[in-house]
């Protein structure tokens, strides 16, 4: 399996770094399920926590536990200032008919928020979770913060599904500010130097 990072470092493309500012994206996505013309972009979320969601193929099977995981919880994340995208490198037209199918025929009914096509694979690619060989995405999970820097990443394997409680711990970490011990749990202290 080979990643993108020797097609990025080719074309020049800086690789996003926790720490740094986030890659800029304009992608289709089904934010207006009917039209599907209406596309996200980073600048859309300056001023709010952001998820990316990177999962590697719609009608599959772990991605819609994650995914739904993440839609049923996602009053918690935006009570908490965070907005989600889910990306693959499917088509919008994919992205609708998945979300239009019933979850019980392992459809995504009912997904509360935007799922954004990478079709090229050219973000996934930014983030050196591209698996080239196939034009799928790793599990990559992305945390950028209101002024639009990534403070978090995480990937997986594709067989394995991503934690809305961990990824609410440290979402609420990274919003203290401070230095958040091994096993932090919100409401405790930050450490003190």
């Amino acid at each position: 399996m080979s990643t993108a990072t020797g097609t990025a470092k080719e074309l020049n493309v800086q690789l996003a770094k926790v720490g740094q500012p986030a890659p800029e994206f304009d992608l289709p996505s089904t934010k207006n399920m009917e039209t599907l013309a209406e596309n996200v972009k980073l600048s859309d979320y300056k001023g709010k926590w952001l998820i990316l969601l990177f999962y590697p193929l719609d009608f599959t099977f772990v991605c819609p536990t994650e995914l739904l995981h993440f839609s049923d919880r996602l009053d918690e994340l935006e009570g908490i200032g965070a907005e989600v995208i889910g990306i693959s490198t499917d088509s919008v037209h994919s992205h609708r008919a998945w979300v239009k199918t019933p979850r019980d025929q392992n459809g995504i009914a009912d997904l509360k928020y935007p799922l954004a096509s990478d079709v090229g694979g050219r973000l996934a690619a930014k983030y050196n979770i591209l698996v080239e060989d196939a034009n799928i995405a790793l599990r990559g999970l992305f945390i950028i913060n209101p002024e639009g820097v990534l403070q978090y990443s995480v990937v997986h394997d594709l067989n394995i599904g991503r934690s809305v409680d961990e990824t609410l711990r440290v979402l609420q970490g990274l919003q203290t500010g401070g230095l958040c011990a091994a096993d932090w749990k919100p409401g405790q202290d930050n450490l003190t130097v």
